[in-house]
């Protein structure tokens, strides 16, 4: 610990950080040059479905049963559904993949669930369709000729079929805005190989019908006034703007690679109301108390050493758990107490070394540096197995939907992370720091000897 100095500075300003996110529920800093922000962003404490309540859904590939459903088909799925869910304003999401065919939902704070629900099963596939001269209604169901490969010009119930010029995967961007009569209307931009075919295309149809056409269903079919060669449009129809941010959304966020369907959707109130939660904390906080205050009364100095740098292991893991950010769940926060224990635990091994050191005749300054370098191997073989477990529990968790099993694994894994920084370079920084110049024989008692 030659550096002490160096690392007892990294701690104090790595304490004041993390001081900083643990009491703030945005960070903000501006640029000095233009007064702009430069960092912006939510911090707030995460807390899962069983803390807060709201909604859980079993979605399923809509499929027959018969038909292979590919995990990256599944996997693409999953993220394109928590894209939606994230854009419509739906925070803290959590959705796995649940064996071959299934994906687990979990929306905390949902109070609209049916609404989000409809959002994330809709197809969306989104087409410019060729009517000809052709005028069709709003809401008519019209047959394309998308994915199929030398569509005839009728199909078996003689209904005709129109061509498909692109699909919604052109769009580069797309969201809500207003129309020339003030209506709600979804404006895009195409990518840029789409623009050339979209302008080549405008420009020899002029005067005929196009139709945009969201999952078969007509939702407006203007005249093709003039050549769009800019890449840019308005799709307008009869929009709420409920309706216009859900479709802009989905736009946004591309089609889903198979049909999707809610096996079971249900409304989860917090598994402990806001009275027993205060209990929790407050047990846990009493706990916390009585650990700190056996180090200090059985280790003495040392003790209260390991107490300073168990407070910073709380503020630091509290830190790392609002900027990851992890959603908390009670499983979580018993991963979280877990951890604190093998905090503890190395602290005693640790300490149980010095002990013998101090009474092997050696100074205080060895005895520490013995004490850490002999307890070493006890230390990282004990927390190596409990990281190899987490990453077990992570895996199980995410292979079969079980998310409070994957946020004990998460939360677990972090707080043994923290604990071996704490314990192995906080604790013994501070002791190098208090004792190197303290005499052993004038104060044995500082040291329970």
């Amino acid at each position: 610990m030659r550096n002490k100095n160096s690392w007892l500075v990294l701690i104090v300003l790595l304490v004041a950080f993390s001081l900083w996110v643990d009491l703030s529920k945005t960070l903000l800093v501006y640029n000095p040059f233009n007064d702009q922000p430069l960092i912006e962003r939510d911090v707030d404490t995460k807390l899962g479905l069983d803390l807060r309540g709201g909604l859980q859904a079993l979605l399923e590939a809509d499929v027959p049963a018969e038909t292979e459903v590919t995990a990256e088909d599944l996997l693409n799925a999953k993220n394109i559904l928590q894209n939606r869910a994230n854009a419509l304003g739906v925070s803290e999401v959590v959705m796995q993949t649940a064996g071959d065919r299934r994906i687990v939902a979990e929306f905390p704070g949902v109070t609209n669930p049916e609404e989000v629900v409809a959002a994330l099963k809709q197809t969306a596939l989104l087409e410019f369709v060729d009517m000809g001269t052709t005028p069709v209604l709003e809401g008519t169901i019209v047959q394309t000729d998308f994915g199929i490969e030398n569509a005839p010009a009728v199909n078996e119930a003689g209904e005709t079929i129109y061509h498909t010029v692109m699909t919604g995967a052109a769009l580069q961007t797309a969201s809500v805005s207003r129309s020339d009569t003030g209506q709600y209307a979804i404006s895009f931009v195409l990518k840029s190989d789409a623009t050339d075919i979209f302008g080549e295309y405008t420009t020899s149809h002029q005067g005929q019908y196009l139709a945009i056409v969201l999952d078969k269903q007509v939702i407006s079919a203007p005249v093709i006034q003039s050549p769009i060669t800019s890449g840019e449009g308005q799709i307008s129809g009869s929009f709420t703007q409920d309706a216009a941010q859900t479709l802009a959304v989905q736009l946004r966020s591309g089609a889903l690679p198979i049909p999707i369907k809610v096996v079971e959707s249900r409304t989860v109130g917090p598994t402990l109301g806001e009275e027993s939660l205060r209990k929790s904390v407050l047990a846990g906080l009493i706990g916390l108390a009585v650990v700190i205050l056996f180090m200090g009364i059985y280790y003495r100095v040392p003790g209260v050493v390991a107490d300073l740098a168990l407070i910073c292991y709380a503020i630091f893991t509290l830190m790392l758990f609002k900027l990851i950010p992890v959603v908390l769940t009670l499983p979580g926060i018993a991963g979280f107490i877990l951890s604190v224990g093998m905090a503890v635990d190395a602290n005693v091994l640790i300490f149980e070394r010095l002990k013998e050191e101090l009474r092997n005749g050696r100074n205080l300054r060895q005895a520490i540096d013995l004490a850490w370098s002999r307890a070493w191997p006890s230390i990282r073989d004990s927390n190596t197995s409990t990281l190899i477990t987490c990453v077990i529990l992570f895996f199980l968790g995410s292979r079969f939907g079980a998310g409070m099993v994957k946020g004990f694994s998460i939360t677990l894994a972090l707080g043994v992370g923290v604990s071996l920084f704490t314990a192995i370079i906080v604790t013994r920084t501070f002791l190098h720091t208090l004792l190197d110049r303290v005499k052993l024989e004038d104060h044995p008692n500082w040291f329970g000897l």
